[in-house]
C-alpha cells in the first residue's frame, strides 16, 4: 500500500465553510492502457477515482489544481467539487488486459452543506444518434458509427458514472435531428416527454455526430501522411432533456482528431475490438470519458424525481426504487402537477409545493413504497404527481 499526500488548490464559486473533522471516501477509477505506459494510467485511473470521491463528498468548485508528490502532475480537472483533501491512499490496483483499475481511500474535509442529491442515481435514456453526413462514413463504411459510440457510451455510464442509471434505445432513430434542424423545440418537448414517460426516465440524451470526415491536407505533425496513413475527424454534439417538461439542460460538443491506420477499401466494424483498440478508436473513448464527467457535473445535484404510480390512503408509490440508491427512511416531498398555458396558449408543466412529506417504508429494484409519517390522507396528491428529493 502506497500513501500520497496531497496538496490542492481550490478555485471556489463562492465561499463556504467547512466541517471540523474530516470524512474517508473510498472509490475505484479506472484509465486504459493503450499506446500509453503504466505510469500515465496509474494517474489517469488515480484522477478519475479521486474526482468521484470530491463529487460524493458533494461541493461546487468549478475547478481543482493537484499534486500528488510528483505521482499526480499538475493538471487542472473542471469538475463541481469543493472541499479540502487532506490525503489520499492507494488501496489496491488491478491490471486486466488493456484496463487498470484503481481504489483509493481519500481523506476528505467536506462541506457543511452538501447537496444531498448525490445519494440518488437519476434514470437516463440514451437514444441513436444521428451522422449528419452520411458520406462522409464511406471510407470504412463505418455507418453503424452513430449506433456503435451511443452503445458504447452507455455500457461506460453504467460502469463509471456515479450519478445515473442508464437504460438505451439505439435500434432505431428518433426524430430528434429533423426537429433540430427545423428549430422546432415544442415537438422536442413532446418527443422528449413521450420518451421520459414510456422509459421511466428522469432525463434522455439525444446526440449529432457533425463530422467524420478526413483531413484534405497533411500538417508536418503528421508525419505518418507519407505512409499512407491519414487523420480523421470525430465531432459530436449531445443534448440532456429534463424528461419531465421537455426542457433542455446542457449542450455541448466534442471534437478531436486521429490517425486512420484502416486501408481505404477495407469495412471497419465498428463494434470489434480492431476499432476500439485503433488510434481513432481511443480518441473517440477519451472523448466518451469527459461526456460522462461533464453529466455527471450537470446533474449530481438536480433533484431526484419519481413519478407517482399509485396512491391509496396515506401511501405512494413511486417509480424509483433500489437501483436508483434509494434506502429505508428515506424522504420525499410531493409537487402536484399543475399544468398551465400562457397568453400565446403555450403550455408549460407547473408544480405545486404539496404540504405533504412521505417516508420510504418498502422498496424494490424499480419502485418505492412512502407513506405519510403521521398517518395524514392526500388531498389532491395523485397519479402521475411527483415524489421529490432537494
Amino acid at each position: 500500500m502506497y500513501k500520497f499526500i496531497t496538496s490542492l488548490v481550490f478555485i471556489t464559486n463562492f465561499l463556504c465553510s467547512f466541517s471540523a473533522s474530516s470524512q474517508w471516501y473510498e472509490t475505484q477509477g479506472h484509465a486504459r492502457t493503450n499506446n500509453t505506459n503504466v505510469e500515465i494510467a496509474r494517474t489517469k485511473a488515480m484522477e478519475n477515482a479521486l474526482k468521484k470521491a470530491l463529487l460524493v463528498s458533494g461541493a461546487s468548485v468549478s475547478s481543482v489544481q493537484q499534486v500528488v508528490n510528483g505521482l499526480l502532475t499538475q493538471d487542472q480537472i473542471s469538475i463541481r467539487a469543493s472541499g479540502s483533501v487532506n490525503s489520499i491512499e492507494l488501496v489496491d490496483e488491478v491490471h486486466s488486459d488493456n484496463l487498470i483499475t484503481v481504489t483509493i481511500r481519500a481523506d476528505i474535509f467536506p462541506q457543511e452543506k452538501k447537496c444531498f442529491a448525490v445519494n440518488f442515481k437519476k434514470s437516463l435514456l440514451i437514444t441513436r444518434s444521428q451522422l449528419l453526413q452520411r458520406e462522409q462514413a464511406n471510407i470504412g463504411e463505418i455507418y453503424l458509427i452513430d449506433k456503435a459510440v451511443m452503445g458504447k457510451l452507455a455500457i461506460q455510464l453504467n460502469q463509471q458514472s456515479t450519478f445515473t442509471k442508464t437504460s438505451s434505445i439505439l435500434n432505431n432513430k428518433t426524430e430528434f435531428s429533423r426537429l433540430n434542424n427545423s428549430l422546432a423545440s415544442d415537438e422536442i418537448s413532446q418527443l422528449t416527454q413521450s420518451l421520459s414517460d414510456s422509459t421511466n426516465s428522469q432525463y434522455v440524451m439525444f446526440s449529432e455526430i457533425t463530422n467524420v470526415s478526413f483531413d484534405k491536407q497533411a500538417t508536418n505533425s503528421w508525419l505518418f501522411w507519407q505512409q499512407g496513413v491519414y487523420p480523421r475527424n470525430f465531432a459530436i454534439t449531445f443534448y440532456l432533456y429534463n424528461g419531465l417538461n421537455g426542457e433542455l439542460v446542457w449542450q455541448q460538443g466534442y471534437q478531436n482528431t486521429a490517425p486512420w491506420t484502416f486501408t481505404k477499401r477495407i469495412k471497419v466494424d465498428v463494434d470489434g475490438n480492431a476499432f476500439w483498440q485503433s488510434e481513432y478508436g481511443v480518441m473517440i473513448e477519451n472523448i466518451i470519458d469527459k461526456v460522462i464527467k461533464d453529466i455527471d457535473e450537470n446533474i449530481m445535484c438536480e433533484p431526484s424525481r419519481g413519478k407517482i404510480i399509485k396512491v391509496a390512503g396515506n401511501q405512494v408509490t413511486i417509480n424509483i426504487g433500489r437501483d436508483h440508491g434509494l434506502k429505508i427512511g428515506d424522504e420525499f416531498s410531493l409537487l402536484h402537477l399543475n399544468h398551465f398555458t400562457d397568453n400565446s396558449g403555450k403550455s408549460y408543466a407547473g408544480f405545486n409545493l404539496s404540504p405533504y412529506k412521505v417516508k420510504v417504508t418498502k422498496l424494490s429494484r424499480q419502485t418505492a413504497t412512502a407513506i405519510t409519517p403521521d398517518g395524514r390522507l392526500f388531498g389532491n396528491i395523485q397519479v402521475e404527481d411527483l415524489a421529490v428529493r432537494y
